[in-house]
């Protein structure tokens, strides 16, 4: 019996079709966060043997590699999917997830194994976002080519905001599991529970996405169509879909990975890091916010269909350049008020000879700090403490100052390992004696933090995410034909979010760490972001309320020129 269309489609089906989409994609961000949220933790576990600066930076790298990986998957199940279906696709993509996910916790760390524990660790994390790179574009696409034109961008907003179901589901477990066995045996042991809990998820997202049937669109294709495809020549070897790959990767793509990640993952590293905010604290504010923040994936959405695509993304990414300065500014003053009293009253300055001064970036922990100038940012480095370079004259003995205060730091390029270790101890005990005599606070006071103005703060940074990653799935549908939509839009959507977003914690950090400036970071997001509205200004189209079906055709390719 032949296939009336995506309008045909009963209510009550249309709604099983989103609901299972969006369960699995769901589970596979819940998969996905649950490492972000533990960084610290797994730092600990897995690479011990560095110091804290260096081993933050060496987890945030093992973070990005599930991002790095993703556009590989892209390619490789995009493929697939353009060849032999949407739903067969992504069932394979979310077993792999579920598998590599249990794997983490079954995991022994650096103290049982050694230097296998984190070779195992990047092994499964490369094999969860290859299994990612797979899953997004299937799921997007299955719901947009069920539903009706009109209706597309709300309906395909459902699959947008599976991406903050996932986060308060793995910071939900986190808390909850954390509550349950105490903080210490959560440290310990207790977070492996949250990816050991994926085993009883796949089974859930398995039962439901084997109820579906296949898209109506590759169904259709597939009954008018004997012609062989060749979903990589003609994605991205003709100028016709080529050039929209590469209008949906820099005007849309790079500004989602840095704008939602600055948003959701950035401003928690950026509270718990450099604020020193309590980790669970954090957890807790970070859902509050993910938790309002879920429905407006759907409602930018829903306003796409109204206004057009095009300018609600741009919304999102202006006001993620106008905001971003300034809120992380707010954040310092309303999470940390001592910390922000103390940079004014008392600004912290590393006097040294720049020749010996090196970059405090250590990305694979074999890097010696050795002379007085590092050891100096070293210590201000891991205590997450913003400072000034100030030269001196060549061959002198760096010092920090402290407000008013100068300490001195040691030289210790001639030292043995063993005295090194001391000497470093030493300075960094000195730097913290005079930070904390000049008011700068160990942790965060919880009874001075404002609550509700971080809440605040953060929903702004979020709003902009979501007014760009609402609307999204439907745009890049929108973009592409049936025959190559699975790999021409999965492609850019992973290179975007999984690298410049995947990348952006570890980036962002190490221009910190390089600069001292604890706001530096945020240039990374700043200039991608740039970029993406200059491209979407110039070249983007406005895609809404497209007919699938017709897109690749003659008349509707001279339309999307």
């Amino acid at each position: 019996m032949a296939y009336d269309g995506p309008a045909s489609e009963a209510p009550a089906r249309l709604r099983t079709v989103v609901g299972a989409s969006a369960a699995g994609n769901a589970f596979e961000w819940y998969d996905f966060f649950i490492f972000g949220a533990l960084t610290t933790i797994i730092a600990r576990h897995f690479y011990s043997e560095v110091g804290e600066a260096t081993s933050y930076i060496l987890a945030l790298l093992t973070f990005g590699v599930g991002f790095v990986v993703r556009p590989l998957g892209a390619l490789v199940f995009g493929w697939f999917g353009d060849r032999t279906g949407r739903k067969r696709t992504f069932l394979v993509t979310i077993t792999l997830m579920g598998v590599a996910t249990v794997a983490i916790g079954l995991l022994p760390d650096y103290s049982q194994a050694g230097i296998i524990a984190p070779v195992l660790l990047i092994t499964m994390r490369i094999l969860q976002g290859f299994a990612l790179g797979g899953e997004y574009g299937g799921a997007a696409i299955y719901v947009a080519e069920h539903a009706p034109d009109e209706r597309r961008g709300y309906l395909t907003g459902w699959i947008q905001t599976t991406a903050a179901l996932g986060l308060i589901g793995a910071l939900g477990v986190i808390i909850i599991t954390r509550l349950i066995v105490g903080a210490e045996a959560f440290g310990e042991w207790g977070w492996r529970i949250p990816f050991l809990l994926s085993a009883f998820l796949l089974v859930i997202s398995l039962w439901i996405r084997l109820k579906l049937n296949e898209s109506p669109a590759f169904r259709r294709m597939e009954a008018e169509s004997s012609e062989k495809r060749a979903p990589y020549r003609e994605a991205f070897g003709t100028w016709r879909n080529g050039r929209f790959v590469l209008i949906a990767l820099f005007g849309i793509m790079i500004a989602q990975g840095a704008v939602w990640y600055a948003g959701y993952f950035y401003s928690r590293f950026f509270m718990e890091r450099v604020l020193k905010v309590d980790a669970a604290l954090v957890d807790q504010v970070i859902l509050i916010v993910t938790v309002i923040s879920a429905f407006l994936y759907v409602f930018f959405g829903w306003l796409s269909d109204k206004v057009g695509r095009k300018p609600v993304m741009l919304f999102g990414m202006i006001l993620a350049l106008v905001t971003f300065f300034p809120g992380f500014r707010m954040l310092t003053e309303a999470a940390n008020p001592a910390l922000a009293r103390a940079q004014i009253e008392s600004p912290v300055s590393v006097i040294a000879d720049p020749a010996t001064c090196s970059v405090q970036f250590d990305p694979v922990g074999k890097a010696r700090f050795t002379s007085s100038c590092d050891l100096a940012k070293r210590a201000l480095t891991d205590a997450g403490i913003s400072y000034t370079n100030v030269e001196a004259v060549p061959g002198s003995v760096a010092s920090v100052r402290v407000g008013a205060v100068s300490v001195a730091s040691i030289e210790g390029s001639s030292l043995s390992a063993a005295d090194l270790a001391v000497a470093t101890a030493e300075v960094r005990q000195r730097v913290l004696t005079a930070l904390a005599t000049a008011g700068y606070p160990e942790r965060a006071d919880p009874d001075r933090i404002n609550l509700p103005l971080v809440i605040a703060i953060l929903l702004v940074f979020i709003v902009a995410a979501t007014a760009l990653y609402g609307p999204q799935a439907a745009a890049l549908v929108e973009l592409f034909p049936t025959r190559v939509r699975y790999t021409a839009m999965s492609l850019p959507y992973h290179v975007g979010t999984g690298w410049v977003g995947g990348m952006l914690p570890a980036a962002s950090f190490a221009l910190v760490a390089a600069s001292g400036d604890i706001y530096f970071g945020l240039w990374y997001a700043i200039g991608f972001t740039a970029v993406a509205v200059v491209v979407a200004l110039l070249f983007l189209p406005e895609t809404r309320g497209r007919n699938l079906d017709a897109i690749g055709q003659d008349e509707p390719e001279r339309a999307r020129t």
